[in-house]
């Protein structure tokens, strides 16, 4: 039994966490290490907690602020996916997020919203926030708030599954919303996880299986955090160039990376991307799972075709 993986699952972040560890006796430990960083990352990176560390920096009104090393660890793979992405993945999206009903975390959003009287603004883009992550100080201008939601619950998994490791010496998974990110000692043949089109489907729902042995893995999907505003259905991705939800051409994007939150960046990306994004994702390297909205599937960059079913 002692070479049995074992496995808790709990809430957090307004979605379902899940945290394995390789072997059983660890499990206590591992859950402790982890939720001290996912609570960590909530206090610091949180848009819709005001006693949030970057709720307070949407207040600070254009002065140059020195944050805490969590948030400024979160900024600067924020701002590093900004740059990786060519400005796809953009922090700075927040007022766009509020203006389409956004407004507060996904599970509070009430049914039968009416529709929007929408006046659309202008993403400002990355480059117009001062970030110095070496002082970790920065400055927003006044009419900026940033979101960092295409990043932070993969940094949250990054975060979490390293400390897990630390406090055990254990190979351990954590799961933030299907964000998957590992570290330490690889269970043999690696970490199996099922991909489906929703994070909180059953263990018996449909998908293919693929093994990873490091990093992490994030889908972004256009079929979950949808919201009404009266006849017109929304999703939590937008287009920094449009400022609009992404055209829904893909249904779930699937990307293995170094890190949960580079894996994260890459599959919001290809949601945004469209239908470019199997080049995109090819060019770089990021082996993918793109789920056309008709189900087609079109694996990219050496990621497994998924297995015909059984007749």
């Amino acid at each position: 039994m002692s070479g049995e993986p074992s496995a808790r699952t709990f809430r957090a972040l307004g979605t379902t966490v899940v945290v394995l560890v390789d072997r059983l006796g660890h499990l206590d430990d591992a859950v402790t290490a982890a939720t001290a960083e996912i609570d960590a990352v909530d206090r610091a990176c949180s848009r819709f907690r005001p006693d949030s560390e970057l709720s307070r920096l949407s207040g600070s009104r254009g002065a140059t602020v020195e944050v805490s090393p969590v948030l400024a660890d979160a900024l600067t793979v924020a701002f590093d996916a900004a740059r990786a992405t060519d400005g796809l993945v953009d922090p700075t999206i927040a007022t766009s997020l509020r203006a389409w009903g956004y407004d507060r975390d996904f599970v509070t959003i009430p049914p039968g919203l009416p529709p929007l009287a929408l006046a659309l603004h202008a993403v400002p883009g990355w480059r117009t926030v001062d970030f110095d992550p070496a002082a970790r100080t920065i400055r927003v201008p006044d009419d900026v708030e940033l979101d960092l939601g295409a990043t932070g619950k993969g940094l949250a998994a990054d975060r979490a599954a390293e400390a897990a490791t630390r406090a055990t010496g254990r190979g351990v998974l954590v799961s933030i919303g299907g964000d998957i990110a590992v570290a330490g000692p690889t269970p043999e043949g690696g970490w199996d996880v099922r991909i489906t089109d929703d994070h909180a489907s059953g263990p018996d729902a449909e998908g293919p299986v693929v093994s990873i042995e490091s990093g992490g893995l994030a889908t972004s999907s256009t079929k979950v955090r949808r919201w009404n505003r009266g006849e017109v259905a929304l999703h939590h991705i937008i287009d920094p160039r449009t400022r609009r939800p992404a055209d829904p051409w893909w249904r779930t994007a699937s990307v293995v990376a170094a890190s949960c939150a580079q894996a994260n960046a890459a599959s919001t990306a290809a949601i945004v991307l469209g239908p470019s994004a199997e080049a995109w994702l090819a060019e770089r390297g990021f082996p993918a799972r793109l789920v056309h909205v008709d189900g087609t599937v079109t694996a990219v960059a050496g990621w497994p075709a998924d297995e015909e079913p059984t007749p």
